[in-house]
């Protein structure tokens, strides 16, 4: 803080004594209130007293001012703020059915659980649990490949 204009600013709160309040705010850059004070001697004397203890503050806020015009305060970093990923909304059960059908399509009818899991994106259970439901109503047979026995879904339709 500026010593030599918190000395100021103590003189310049004195001129209300002598009936000019309010310069200690002009000479510290508060325009408005320093010439309504100087218009309504200080508040009636009332904003006039308090300012006696709000000076210091007074004069440190200007100082800050000045240092930030004049590029002499150095800027504060920027806080990063972390921004909220948009979750997905899960699909339907009958979603998630017709992008198996696809996912199915596009290998030739045929898809294991793992593939689906990887098209679909939905989980294992999911997976496994509509997949259940195509075999059960017919839609899909599951079989073993002979090679490495995964568990394949043929939809014989596709």
């Amino acid at each position: 803080m500026n010593n030599n204009r918190l000395v100021v600013s103590y003189i310049l709160w004195l001129a209300c004594f002598m009936g000019f309040g309010g310069l200690h705010r002009l000479y510290n850059g508060k325009i408005g209130t320093g010439l309504l004070w100087f218009f309504t001697w200080g508040l009636c004397g009332i904003g006039q007293f308090i300012d006696l203890f709000l000076i210091p503050s007074v004069v440190e806020e200007h100082d800050l001012r000045l240092q930030a015009r004049s590029g002499r305060l150095p800027q504060p970093l920027p806080i990063p703020r972390a921004t909220p990923t948009p979750r997905a909304v899960p699909p339907t059960k009958d979603q998630l059915t017709l992008n198996l059908l696809k996912a199915a399509q596009k290998r030739g009818g045929k898809i294991s659980v793992t593939q689906a899991v990887l098209d679909t994106g939905a989980s294992f259970p999911e997976v496994e649990k509509i997949l259940q439901e195509m075999v059960k109503g017919g839609y899909a047979d599951p079989e073993n490949d002979p090679s490495s026995g995964i568990v394949i879904y043929n939809f014989l339709e596709l």
